[in-house]
């Protein structure tokens, strides 16, 4: 450890001249005046402070001042001593014309001024430094400056400039070494005859200044009279030495910081410095963190602290967003930059020691089931999913039985064979409790490689999968069920755009998938016999294809959920849900079983509405809240249904994983891995990350489509259909070719009409977005 701030003094022989820099005063000439009766030489005062004469005149001054009564009159100019004056205890009577004072201008400024008149009962008006003419009390006088009378306040500066050759705060630490010995505290007139040898006007005010603005040596003590200076102890100096020196070593280190601020601030985009070039060095790291934190408001104190003194420096205001906008300024964010990810401190990454275990599994690809895995790959196999899907969860195959009843199999990958209850791979997977997929990027629940390649289907690949199989009654319901681990065989990958194209095609190459068609109608039949709502809505989906770009590309999809390849796909995922809530029933197994009770309100209620969006999003309006049971099925009154377990995308939904695993292990004679109560504990875990991921995609998709609205040309018109009013005229309305909701004022129409709307401001980062009808003329429109 190096030696203390006092050690190294002391070795260098006493008053350094670096003592300069810690009272923050520029380098001074050091100036004693000539024929001055007592003064300290430079090699007692200036050079070391040690010398036994300087402890012999110190005594002997302190003992001939304090001998005078330094509280005398001053008859050359009739008043109070400086210690009476200095005192802090002015008042009216103490001030008068011409007097030369200190006084406390505001929290960080003392000037001085010259008393010029009465200015009411207390206070006085005075003109300072900068020729200023204002009202002060007596309260904020800090020093009045003996010996001046009738003072011309045209010559402050004078006596300011004559003040700077004699402000050495050197002097500070010699007498500080000296005094300390003895305990003995001082004035500022004693201080005066001391280190300058005269206790006149400007000497005193040099002594009043150095000792009033000390925060190392000298502490102010209050007396019953006037005030004295207290030598601190040496161990407080030694910690207000270390700390000054911190805090000059954190100024420095701050100014470099801003200079690299400004530098990369002044750079064109295409050269700023890359993210990383923050991260290296890690006191520039701290800063960077620093203002990060403030930017999405979720800092500590001290990095509100140091947040703030950075965004002063840099001509900012202190605020979260002024932080963000000199982040991307320098380049450490794209101009596009998703907050929301150090908002909600979302798992973008895993770490080495989850990635170590997944490519263990890589490597090995255990297979507990392998020995009752039915071989299914002999089916024609449909994976439909959007375009962009990474993760290939289910697939769907059929075929119509000898008796005319439909037979269909629900398809689902199978990662429980490869993923262990209770491992680190599961474990982190609960803690993410679902894959994030947001316009610019998806965060996947398992690692990527192990999601991709050994989990997710693939086309024309032998996958693992549980299958479950379904016989149709006439009507839509279940007739037969079984769940079995399987191998398959995928023959087609397909988006919902391609599937529905071929099935308007209607191929008898396809036949299956027609079959499929016709399963998931008579399935949407019954359940509505059984009371199903129908809540299908208009969707929009954002593809975002170079984030980080200042203007990247926008790919906007409206997806209709009435889309028939859409409602194949949904109907099947239900069936499979009903199916395996069943086998739960049937084999009394712990699982997370899904329930909805039927709304108060009946369905009928709005069938005078067009069916579509309206309808549906008045159903949507009165549904209850969704409830769950650990350990037998309950009826879902929204789908229609007795029973309801997600099951269909273990890959990407961790509660759907927790249902694999207790299905699994009966399949193989096991008892389940978890009770009851593990499942609600853990359901519960995982469904509070659950709410922030659709929270985050919710808030990410809103500003993309912000930021697609603000790129219209200006003026476009909207179709946009009115949903509900929320009071009077005020309108909640969905725009139609956006997929988007929105609010507005309409002057005609009534729920399920369109209206036609212009937007007028849409600024993405402060999520405003400002609605207009647009009056159609008739007239106009029929020529």
């Amino acid at each position: 450890m190096g030696p203390s701030p006092m050690a190294a003094r002391a070795a260098a022989g006493g008053c350094s001249s670096a003592a300069l820099a810690l009272f923050g005063f520029r380098p001074l000439r050091r100036a004693v005046r000539p024929g001055v009766a007592f003064s300290w030489g430079r090699s007692s005062l200036y050079g070391g402070c040690r010398s036994r004469l300087a402890h012999s005149l110190v005594d002997s001054v302190l003992d001939e001042l304090r001998s005078r009564r330094l509280l005398r009159v001053s008859a050359k100019i009739g008043l109070q001593g400086t210690k009476e004056l200095s005192d802090n205890k002015i008042d009216k009577r103490a001030l008068q014309k011409g007097l030369l004072l200190e006084f406390q201008k505001d929290s960080e400024r003392s000037l001085l001024a010259v008393v010029e008149r009465p200015d009411g009962k207390k206070n006085w008006m005075v003109t300072d430094q900068n020729g200023i003419l204002s009202s002060i009390k007596p309260q904020q006088v800090t020093y009045v400056v003996p010996g001046v009378m009738n003072f011309d306040s045209s010559k402050i500066d004078e006596f300011l400039e004559k003040a700077q050759d004699l402000l050495d705060p050197t002097v500070l630490e010699c007498a500080w070494m000296e005094l300390s010995e003895k305990d003995k505290s001082i004035t500022v007139e004693e201080f005066a005859e001391i280190v300058y040898g005269t206790k006149e006007s400007l000497e005193s005010y040099c002594a009043h200044f150095l000792l009033s603005r000390d925060i190392v040596y000298f502490v102010k003590v209050e007396s019953r009279d006037y005030s004295m200076y207290q030598p601190r102890s040496p161990p407080q100096v030694e910690e207000l030495l270390r700390r000054k020196l911190a805090k000059e070593e954190a100024e420095k280190e701050l100014e470099e910081f801003i200079h690299l601020l400004k530098s990369a601030k002044a750079l064109p985009m295409e050269s700023k410095p890359p993210k990383s070039s923050w991260l290296g060095d890690e006191k520039i790291k701290q800063k960077i963190e620093a203002l990060q934190a403030y930017a999405v408001d979720a800092c500590d104190d001290e990095q509100r602290r140091l947040a703030g003194n950075i965004l002063k420096s840099m001509g900012f205001t202190r605020t979260s967003s002024a932080a963000l906008k000199l982040l991307i300024n320098i380049g450490y964010f794209p101009v596009h930059v998703n907050l929301d990810l150090f908002r909600y401190n979302v798992r973008i990454r895993y770490t080495d020691k989850v990635l170590s275990a997944a490519e263990e599994l890589l490597v090995d690809r255990p297979d507990s089931d392998m020995h009752i895995r039915k071989d299914l790959s002999t089916l024609k196999v449909y994976a439909i999913d959007v375009d962009e899907a990474d993760e290939l969860d289910d697939a769907l195959s059929a075929t119509r039985l000898p008796d005319g009843r439909i037979k269909v199999w629900i398809h689902v990958a199978d990662p429980t064979c490869l993923v262990k209850p209770r491992s680190i791979i599961d474990r982190e997977a609960m803690h993410r409790g679902t894959s994030i997929f947001l316009p610019t990027a998806t965060f996947p629940m398992f690692p990527e490689r192990l999601a991709m390649d050994a989990m997710s289907l693939q086309q024309g690949k032998q996958c693992k999968s549980v299958s479950i199989s379904v016989i149709l009654h006439p009507d839509g319901s279940i007739a037969e069920y079984t769940v079995e681990n399987s191998v398959i065989k995928p023959t087609y990958m397909l988006t919902y755009e391609s599937a529905s194209e071929l099935l308007y095609m209607n191929l008898k190459e396809e036949e299956e998938l027609r079959i499929l068609q016709e399963a998931a109608s008579i399935r949407a039949q019954w359940r509505r016999s059984q009371g199903s709502i129908d809540t299908a809505m208009i969707e929009p989906r954002i593809k975002v294809s170079n984030p980080d770009d200042p203007e990247p590309n926008i790919n906007l999809y409206v997806e209709d959920q009435a889309n028939p390849a859409m409602q194949l796909v949904s109907e099947m995922m239900i069936l499979c849900g009903e199916a395996v809530a069943a086998f739960g029933a049937d084999n009394n197994l712990a699982l997370p079983y899904r329930g909805h009770p039927q709304s108060n309100t009946a369905v009928s209620a709005f069938s005078h509405l067009p069916e579509g969006p309206a309808r549906s999003f008045a159903n949507i309006s009165m549904l209850r809240a969704a409830e769950m049971d650990f350990q037998k099925p309950i009826p879902h009154g929204v789908l229609g249904i007795p029973g309801y377990v997600q099951f269909t995308s273990p890959i990407r939904r961790y509660v759907d994983l927790l249902a694999h695993y207790q299905v699994k292990a009966f399949l193989r004679g096991d008892s389940p891995p978890y009770s009851a109560g593990d499942l609600e504990g853990m359901t519960f875990i995982a469904s509070m990350h659950v709410k922030v991921a659709r929270r985050l995609h919710s808030n990410n998709l809103r500003y993309w489509l912000l930021e697609y609205l603000r790129r219209q040309p200006k003026g476009r018109k909207y179709n946009a259909l009115i949903l509900k009013f929320v009071k009077d005229r005020m309108a909640a309305l969905l725009l139609v070719e956006v997929g988007m909701q929105v609010t507005t004022i309409v002057s005609r129409g009534k729920v399920g009409d369109e209206v036609s709307v212009v937007v007028e401001t849409a600024h993405p980062r402060d999520d405003i977005l400002s609605i207009r009808e647009v009056i159609e003329d008739t007239d106009d429109a029929e020529e």
